[in-house]
């Protein structure tokens, strides 16, 4: 399996869950930064970006309980950078979000649960811009 460079931020709210997409991730090539939320990804993806060292990509999950999900996050995370890569992720295929994923501001979307080749095609669709 040819080994990708680059950094993704995911923001999920399941340890879990972003367990096991740093190892799917980590295995394909990538440098992998996790955050809680979408405060948190915005602070982190804002300081990545003022230090010169930008994520490359941002995997988002649309729905974190009692706190700021995807549809939001990337709302604020392109006012700090309009060509954010975003790929949009959740359990729930059929929210309009999921459907309609480049209307929102995506580049991308991958349904949960993770499939190792679906999440590396789609991360590097999102690289290729």
């Amino acid at each position: 399996m040819k080994k990708h460079v680059g950094k993704i931020l995911v923001m999920d709210d399941e340890i879990v869950v972003s367990v096991v997409a740093g190892e799917m991730l980590e295995y394909l090539g990538y440098d992998v930064t996790f955050a809680r939320d979408g405060h948190q990804a915005l602070d982190m993806y804002s300081d990545a970006l003022a230090t010169g060292s930008p994520f490359d990509v941002v995997i988002m999950d649309l729905t974190i309980p009692d706190g700021m999900g995807g549809k939001d996050a990337i709302e604020k995370i392109r006012e700090v950078d309009p060509n954010v890569r975003a790929i949009v992720s959740s359990g729930y295929s059929n929210d309009p979000v999921m459907a309609d994923f480049r209307s929102y501001g995506f580049t991308g979307v991958v349904v949960k649960p993770y499939n190792l080749e679906e999440l590396g095609e789609q991360v590097s669709k999102a690289l290729q811009g």
